[in-house]
């Protein structure tokens, strides 16, 4: 059994081609093959999010700290809150980021098809975004 230590990988920034806002991604763990699970901590800091994306075999969120927000494509904006279990389906169109005020840590679970975790898409609008909880 190997034992990674938490904070054994740089963290980074998230880049501005993904991400709105201030975001730093601390990676967790990366699974050798076989297995295909890679893990991080997501920071956002208010007003930071994500551009819409999928993910070909879905991802797991759990929320760590503060308040956030997320959208799956067609439907309402929900708040999401330390302690929350998201599921996001395999090629599901969605983004999550922090509120308009307050941050929002979570770890982001996904698993690798054909090498890649993510199909990044267009950035969230300040329109969609400012909607807020309950909106479409």
């Amino acid at each position: 059994m190997e034992l990674k230590r938490v904070g054994s990988q740089p963290s980074q920034q998230g880049p501005a081609e993904y991400f709105t806002g201030n975001v730093r991604i601390d990676p967790l763990h990366t699974a050798p093959e076989p297995a295909r699970v890679s893990c991080a901590s997501v920071t956002f800091e208010p007003g930071a999010r994500t551009a819409w994306h999928t993910h070909p075999l879905g991802q797991t969120l759990i929320v760590t700290a503060g308040c956030g927000w997320t959208q799956c494509e067609g439907e309402p904006i929900v708040e999401i809150r330390a302690g929350d279990v998201i599921w996001c389906p395999p090629n599901h169109k969605h983004w999550h980021g922090a509120t308009p005020t307050t941050s929002m840590t979570h770890i982001a679970i996904q698993e690798a098809l054909d090498g890649k975790v993510v199909v990044w898409m267009q950035h969230v609008s300040d329109k969609e975004y400012l909607a807020g909880p309950g909106t479409s």
